[in-house]
């Protein structure tokens, strides 16, 4: 009897990180922009009002489960500015326990958002608005290294020259090894070398010494706890959200690759409540060192994952050599990575945009500097680009009209019927010069909201006390639905 012929099993796609050139990158990558955290998360951990520890292992715990969690393969999660900046007034007057329990209440709610398609307004955010958030955040990087610049021993401003000519030369010569983690141990081996007596890390704050361990927050399970810690959860799930969502969108961009944004969405709300249960004080999507990342060549999720795992190797295990690198070394790296940040070609660009479109820049790089808040810049920036657009796309509707042989009046409406467009649409109409029968044509216009229909009916009852009928006609099938679900029913609205 012939036998059967074998099943043709599936091919398995080979993971990208297990080619040792890749893995090369992603170690090395992933190794650079754990050393640029340390510091960074120090420093938020200060602004949040608690010890570095709780900083440091929240940027440990979100790299690690994002790694797995996150729909943007190479995007850096830990803690940041924007979440310490809206927690910093719970921790001052709850404390570090009640910070815990709001962390991991905003990532439920992110959880949750991620459900209800959150993600999915993403593309309603204009690509000025994208600029804006870009340049602003180079600008902010850029200005957080400014305290390590300023009232500093004269030394460090060769030492970070010295580390930009290393960043930005090597590359040309080789790229086998990323240059800002040459930098860095090119610097720190001259300082030591040399006796140089220079700010280094160790002066940023203490470093843990022991691993991160899973713990219920000591809060009281009332009611008055949840009012407590709800507004900053909410605080924490939507400055997290926006800012991971835009730095996604950004990377996306950089390397021509897409992202799930629903899974970004509902894998930092895992990685928050991971974060909360761990001792940490929750965070998102961090852009300078995701940008560090991707510079350096990373583009799979081991990048990420091993960002968090040499973190905390660097700071229980290496603690003591961590904190012998000079902070010029990391300043050098975090500069580079503001100058690469910046759009440089919008402000070649900026003389040949549109008015309306540099407005919506501005506004946003404005807004995040004098808030340092990205989400509340790219809130501002949305705002002021729907403003913008509605009041451009107002002057679009045209009103043309003609007599008919049998003495009947018909205007022709052209455009979209909107509340900006539609508000002046009741003056464009002859009310006591036209005869007894009108024609109002909306086969060239589209009614989009009620009050559209609500001018229409305005129209149509000034004809009506003067003894003349309306007649409106060309009404489209979403139009015509819309129309005859709320005419008569607006009253007093013109």
């Amino acid at each position: 009897m012939p036998s059967s012929p074998a099943l043709a099993l599936p091919r398995l796609r080979r993971p990208a990180w297990l080619s040792p050139r890749v893995a090369r990158t992603e170690v090395l990558a992933g190794l650079v922009v754990a050393l640029a955290l340390i510091p960074e998360a120090i420093s938020f951990s200060i602004l949040a009002g608690v010890d570095p520890r709780v900083g440091l292992f929240a940027s440990f715990t979100m790299a690690v489960v994002i790694a797995f969690t996150g729909g943007r393969p190479a995007m850096i999660s830990a803690a940041t500015g924007a979440v310490a900046l809206v927690v910093a007034p719970l921790v001052r007057d709850h404390g570090l326990q009640y910070l815990l329990a709001a962390v991991i209440l905003g990532g439920v709610f992110q959880v949750l958002l991620a459900a209800a398609g959150v993600a999915r307004l993403m593309r309603f955010v204009p690509r000025s608005v994208m600029v804006g958030f870009v340049n602003a955040l180079a600008i902010l990087i850029f200005s957080a290294q400014l305290p390590h610049l300023i009232g500093v021993p004269w030394l460090v401003y060769p030492m970070v020259a010295g580390g930009l000519a290393v960043i930005f030369l090597l590359p040309r010569l080789t790229t086998a090894v990323p240059a800002p983690l040459v930098a860095i141990i090119v610097l720190t081996a001259i300082t030591l070398a040399a006796g140089l007596a220079l700010p280094d890390v160790g002066d940023e704050g203490a470093l843990p010494e022991s691993l991160p361990f899973l713990a219920l927050p000591d809060v009281p399970l009332t009611w008055a706890t949840l009012t407590t810690v709800a507004p900053y959860a909410l605080g924490i799930a939507f400055v997290g959200l926006m800012e991971s969502l835009m730095t996604a969108k950004l990377v996306d961009d950089l390397t021509d690759t897409p992202s799930d944004k629903t899974r970004e969405s509902w894998g930092q709300g895992v990685a928050n409540v991971v974060t909360g249960f761990t001792g940490g004080m929750g965070g998102c999507a961090m852009i300078g060192q995701t940008m560090i990342n991707v510079k350096s060549g990373a583009r799979t999720r081991l990048s990420t994952f091993l960002a968090g795992v040499f973190l905390l190797v660097l700071v229980v295990a290496l603690g003591d050599v961590v904190a012998l690198i000079p902070m010029a070394a990391l300043v050098a790296v975090m500069v580079f990575v503001s100058i690469a940040t910046f759009d440089w070609h919008s402000l070649r660009t900026l003389h040949r945009m549109p008015r309306s479109e540099t407005a919506v820049m501005l506004a946003t790089v404005a807004v995040v500097l004098l808030t340092s808040n990205l989400a509340i810049g790219v809130g501002v920036g949305v705002l002021v680009a729907c403003v913008l657009f509605a009041r451009r796309v107002a002057h679009l509707v045209s009103v043309t009209s003609e007599a008919t042989a049998d003495g009947t009046r018909v205007y022709a409406v052209h455009g979209a019927l909107f509340f900006a467009s539609s508000n002046d649409l009741v003056h464009r109409f002859d009310y006591a010069g036209d005869p007894a029968d009108v024609v109002v044509d909306l086969s060239d216009a589209s009614v989009w909201d009620a009050s559209t229909v609500a001018a229409l009916d305005a129209v149509t009852h000034r004809y009506a006390s003067r003894g003349k009928m309306v007649t409106i006609v060309g009404l489209d099938e979403h139009s015509a639905s819309r129309y005859e679900r709320h005419t008569g029913q607006l009253a007093g609205a013109h």
